[in-house]
């Protein structure tokens, strides 16, 4: 694993958004997997402005979503689809029909979960996949006691993870209690990982990852068996903490 400090969630943002443009620069055709929450939306937002200022173009690109609440269309305001239009697609040059997200509404989730297994095989596999961690150790959301050998597949949401989510709902009750993640095992299958780290109240997770065993009750420890990790850190969520780069 390589880890970059950073400051603050500014520096992270634009750090990160630095990495995944000299990606796309060096490779028009990159398949991104991209994450949600309020993590990478500061990195989201810089890709928009190097895109009006530079001209960076996605026209080719590729993209994969971590995951989906299951129950919600794609026009649902609190769904991962349109966070993902409203936050960045709607704002560069991606051609929306490369642009693919669990569907959360599906009538059949288990079949919806193979589709969409197999729709990144098809493609060639995830060349850079954006994460987040969860204060719990999630990784997608792949909550603690996910199989490392997971492929893309239904959760039920830890208490932890719903009511984190919460804030971005009227009511905790709003919040969905299950989702369409990728597994363990597809995000492991990606070439190279970027995890972006923000805020104090991710030191605990930062301090197990690093210092602690490989186990899949702490789903992220299995990145420490990944060859291409690259983790940019706000200094509060890794401060005091033992680092080996």
């Amino acid at each position: 694993m390589k880890i970059i400090e950073v400051k603050d969630y500014t520096e992270m943002s634009l750090k990160a958004a630095e990495y995944i443009i000299e990606k796309v620069c060096q490779n028009p055709k990159i398949k991104l997997g991209l994450a949600t929450g309020g993590t990478p939306v500061g990195t989201y937002k810089k890709l928009i402005e190097d895109y009006q200022e530079n001209g960076t173009s996605y026209r080719n690109v590729t993209t994969f979503n971590l995951d989906e609440y299951i129950g919600l269309s794609g026009e649902n305001k609190n769904s991962y689809r349109y966070f993902m239009d409203v936050q960045l697609f709607n704002h560069i040059d991606i051609n929306k029909n490369n642009t693919f997200v669990p569907q959360g509404n599906s009538k059949d989730v288990e079949e919806e979960c193979l589709r969409y297994e197999s729709l990144i095989v098809k493609n060639g596999g995830v060349d850079l996949q954006i994460l987040g961690i969860g204060s719990n150790g999630h990784i997608g959301f792949n909550e603690p006691g996910t199989a490392f050998s997971s492929q893309t597949h239904v959760i039920e949401l830890a208490p932890s993870t719903i009511k984190a989510n919460a804030r971005y709902f009227n009511r905790i009750e709003e919040v969905p209690t299950k989702a369409i993640t990728m597994g363990i095992s597809t995000i492991m299958k990606s070439k190279e990982i970027l995890l972006l780290v923000s805020g104090e109240t991710k030191k605990e997770a930062m301090s197990r990852l690093l210092n602690g065993n490989i186990t899949e009750g702490f789903p992220a420890s299995a990145l420490k068996n990944h060859p291409y990790v690259t983790i940019i850190a706000e200094k509060s969520a890794v401060s005091g903490l033992r680092i080996h780069s």
